[in-house]
């Protein structure tokens, strides 16, 4: 492989079969409530035999079911990213671990020790998918006299992630000696407590935990806006996000790009990794019969927490086939207000008319076709600057796994835009990311 090409970055999460409501149903989906330390390794050595960057493992703090027909046909189980990614250490060797962890439902110093611990456990393979749990359904889980207002979680969440890099830096790299002829343990001088007071906070340091072997794990976060973009080229090495069109996608690669200058950084040290869906076919027909019938399943339920969130509102007990509800004007969410006159526009007068136009043009890019017709476009988005890479979210596991790595990785290996064997020994080499210095050192 030609080194100073520009080669794409591939990540994968585990969230299947949770990420489509009815994908459970498919032939080929394991459930994995009976072994799913058996599955999982299956996985994590799949991905890692396609030199994925790393796996992705989303969470959230809640069931997502409110009524009892979203319990009956919805998965509303699955593992604890921390724990299950410690495990998953132990039956790889070169693939990152990423693991999501909310700022608004944490403390600083558990993130950091939890992370640390993982990336020494790991040897330098952690990650950190940032979220603030945006909406409230999760609050009901957790007292929240002393948690930020929905307002204040983005600036509340920058400072937890300050304060958490300032705990991964509390011990400098030569701090521990370990010299049993002089009983000497570690260098004091090199130690620091972060001695940190704030209206959310009280963090005195140091962390118990030497600093980890990245220096810093690999921060991930997510989102589209303004302030999220200028806070993502602050302090984020990838970026997550929704990107369904090449034309978007490059309007938003050069907008986070041109920011990074003013906080020192370069191109390269943020990564753009749009989510991606593929259904892959030895034929374009097979392709989409497969999408057909795997659509089919997730027909027959539609998740009314899902519904609340793509409208605005919450709907209530109100059938799918009801007229759009009426809101007050002063109660009115603004983006439910938009849809609501879009749909008037349309001449659509049902909540499931609105859904299914909202289903058909929101959610992650979506390639249907043949390995070829699928490298074809990846491609295209790296050289026209629309990503750095993708994180490959399967409908189905582990068969969506499988005909990625087996029919899609080749293709792109062969033209020579991703690797055929990993670079280095971190998740931190590997994407070509560059250690953070320790702040404390001087």
């Amino acid at each position: 492989m030609n080194v100073n090409k520009k080669t794409l970055k591939l990540a994968t999460t585990l969230i299947a079969p949770r990420a489509a409501s009815g994908g459970w149903r498919h032939p080929l989906a394991n459930l994995y409530l009976e072994e799913p330390g058996q599955l999982y390794k299956q996985l994590i050595k799949k991905a890692e035999q396609g030199r994925l960057d790393y796996v992705f493992q989303p969470d959230q703090y809640r069931v997502s079911a409110t009524f009892p027909e979203e319990f009956a046909h919805t998965i509303n189980v699955w593992l604890e990213p921390i724990t299950l990614l410690s495990a998953m250490s132990a039956v790889s060797e070169h693939i990152g671990l990423a693991a999501t962890l909310s700022t608004t439902y944490n403390e600083p110093y558990h993130v950091a020790r939890m992370l640390a611990s993982l990336d020494h456990l790991s040897k330098g393979r952690a990650s950190w998918n940032v979220v603030t749990s945006r909406g409230d359904s999760e609050a009901s889980n957790f007292k929240m006299d002393h948690r930020p207002t929905s307002d204040e979680r983005d600036k509340h969440s920058a400072l937890f992630v300050d304060i958490v890099k300032s705990l991964w830096d509390s011990w400098e790299n030569d701090a521990i000696v370990a010299n049993k002829t002089t009983g000497i343990f570690a260098h004091p001088e090199k130690i620091h407590a972060v001695n940190h007071e704030s209206e959310w906070f009280s963090v005195k340091g140091p962390l118990n935990i030497a600093r980890p072997p990245q220096g810093h794990p690999v921060i991930i976060q997510a989102g589209q806006s303004d302030a999220f973009k200028e806070r993502a080229a602050r302090s984020a090495d990838i970026i997550f996000t929704m990107l369904n069109t090449l034309s978007e996608a490059q309007v938003f690669y050069q907008n986070v790009k041109s920011r990074l200058v003013k906080y020192g950084r370069s191109k390269s040290d943020l990564l753009i990794m749009p989510g991606l869906q593929i259904i892959v076919g030895k034929t374009e027909k097979e392709a989409y019969e497969k999408q057909q019938y795997i659509q089919e399943l997730e027909r027959l339920d539609i998740r009314r927490d899902r519904l609340a969130y793509l409208l605005g509102i919450d709907i209530g007990n109100l059938s799918l086939d009801a007229p759009l509800p009426e809101v007050a004007s002063n109660d009115m969410n603004e983006k439910y207000r938009k849809l609501k006159e879009l749909a008037e526009q349309k001449g659509w007068k049902t909540i499931r008319e609105l859904y299914t136009y909202l289903e058909a043009t929101t959610g992650h890019l979506l390639l249907v076709g043949t390995p070829t017709q699928i490298a074809d476009q990846m491609e295209e988005w790296l050289r026209k600057e629309g990503a750095d890479g993708f994180i490959f979210i399967p409908h189905i596991l582990p068969s969506g796994l499988d005909d990625f790595v087996d029919h899609v990785i080749p293709v792109l290996q062969e033209r020579g835009i991703f690797r055929k064997d990993y670079e280095g020994s971190t998740l931190r080499e590997n994407l070509g990311l560059t250690c953070p210095k320790n702040t404390y050192h001087r």
